[in-house]
């Protein structure tokens, strides 16, 4: 009778043991999981190269510009021509759950009637209104506003 009881005790230990850690187990898988599937981020639109704006002058040639920054999203002619870059970045915290847009911007470089670049803007959103965070200022109303809301607005998924 011993025996069969020293053979009893490690079996009812193992069964302790699995019992305590099948628990602990599946919640650490799980955890695991769930850790792989946070936090994604999402790029659309245009991706600047690091340094882009700081190779462009004013005064540098419309050819300059395309080498430097690309093709432009899109192009309007405002008292000259306006090369607009368009990038929108978004996150979600979970998979399966909705995108929230964390940043968007229009790169906007404007061109004088000899096709040299006149001015540089780098166009967000702060405090709900587009703001120019190169020249720190908020556009006032006019042609270029009436361009870059709709721009804004696009790109938007609110």
């Amino acid at each position: 009778m011993r025996h069969s009881i020293e053979r009893r005790r490690p079996d009812g230990l193992r069964a302790i043991a699995r019992r305590r850690l099948g628990p602990a187990l599946a919640l650490a898988l799980l955890g695991a999981g769930l850790s792989a599937c946070t936090s994604e981020q999402f790029q659309k639109g245009y991706i600047m190269p690091n340094g882009a704006l700081e190779q462009i002058p004013i005064g540098a040639s419309q050819d300059q510009v395309l080498i430097v920054m690309g093709t432009p999203s899109t192009v309007a002619t405002l008292n000259g021509e306006v090369f607009y870059y368009i990038s929108q970045r978004a996150e979600r915290m979970v998979a399966f759950m909705p995108q929230k847009v964390v940043d968007q911007r229009v790169i906007a470089i404007y061109f004088d009637q000899n096709r040299q670049v006149r001015r540089i803007a780098n166009y967000g959103m702060q405090d709900g209104k587009i703001f120019d965070f190169i020249s720190r200022t908020t556009p006032t109303s006019g042609q270029e506003m009436s361009y870059l809301a709709p721009l804004f607005k696009l790109i938007s998924f609110r």
